[in-house]
């Protein structure tokens, strides 16, 4: 049983704390994982051995990009490319500078929902490609993408890398794809990333690796709790859990309360009790075959103009268009 007194809401952040953590089971956002620290800690992520998402999808980058190039640049004189979950930029960066190299006439629209990515992403492109005009968009992804649509007639590239369209439940998969689909136009294109399925320990390894980098970014959650809300959530007292299903291509993140607890949330007035071994879940990360992306894109309205694949076959960058 929860404890708690009515409470005004400052932020979403406050909102979805206290709904998720009074909710049974217990669930907390895999997107308040991001902050200075969980941005670093990401970073960290990506260069581990065993997370072979970013090696993947930098091979197809590597190995296509001419042929991705090309693409972002038929039947338009000029194009936006639009990054959706922009981070540190750092595969995206091999297509931009090829596109400066081809002479392609584009501006670069990162969109994120942290300005520190965005600033450190800015700054880096001064220095690494500084042809590239560069606009950045802070906020959601449809906020910033809706604005985009309204102010230009411009062809849009959209960029959604790195699998994060697999944080996503199919359901939430169909809406979200459906709600891009209806900002796009007849010429423009959806560039998706998408973790194919593959031997389960291998996925397992990507998201539970054993010097702990992985449980210490979905920790953050409860240390952002901690920071921003007057939290006290002891992070030694959770143990940070990865299962995957490999008929449904679903993994799935939790913290695992060691023992029985309390914890206080006091800008929230709320205190909050675990018996030993409840959960809080906090991430999903989808995996793929093209079946299942061809049923999402026929939900969303959209269709598959063409794939790139790395030399593993573990991962797929699927582009879409209207349908």
């Amino acid at each position: 049983m929860q404890e708690q007194t009515e409470t005004l809401f400052e932020t979403q952040f406050e909102e979805e704390v206290h709904t998720g953590l009074t909710d049974y089971p217990k669930h907390l956002s895999s997107k308040y994982f991001y902050d200075e620290k969980g941005d670093k800690l990401f970073q960290d992520i990506m260069n581990m051995s065993e997370y072979y998402l970013t090696d993947a999808e930098f091979d197809i980058f590597s190995t296509h990009t001419e042929d991705i190039t090309q693409l972002f640049s038929k039947n338009s004189k000029n194009f936006n490319l639009v990054e959706l979950g922009a981070g540190d930029g750092k595969k995206t960066k091999i297509l931009l500078q090829k596109l400066v190299d081809n002479k392609a006439d584009f501006k670069y629209l990162p969109i994120d929902i942290s300005q520190n990515v965005l600033d450190q992403l800015s700054n880096s492109l001064k220095n690494e490609i500084p042809e590239v005009a560069v606009k950045p968009q802070q906020g959601t992804y449809f906020e910033a993408l809706e604005k985009i649509a309204s102010l230009t007639n411009t062809k849009k590239v959209i960029l959604f890398l790195g699998s994060n369209i697999g944080n996503l439940l199919h359901p939430q998969a169909i809406e979200f794809l459906t709600q891009v689909q209806k900002l796009m136009h007849k010429d423009d294109l959806f560039f998706v990333g998408f973790d194919q399925k593959k031997n389960p320990q291998t996925i397992l390894d990507a998201y539970n690796d054993h010097t702990g980098i992985t449980a210490a970014f979905n920790k953050n959650v409860l240390a952002r709790i901690n920071s921003e809300l007057n939290g006290n959530f002891d992070l030694d007292k959770f143990l940070h859990w990865e299962v995957y299903n490999p008929e449904t291509g679903t993994a799935k993140s939790y913290l695992v309360s060691k023992v029985q607890q309390s914890v206080a949330i006091g800008k929230l007035n709320l205190n909050i009790h675990f018996t030993p071994w409840e959960t809080i879940h906090t991430e999903i990360s989808q995996k793929y075959d093209d079946k299942t992306v061809e049923w999402l894109a026929e939900k969303s309205g959209l269709e598959v103009e063409t794939q790139f694949t790395d030399s593993k076959n573990q991962y797929k960058n699927y582009v879409f268009k209207k349908a």
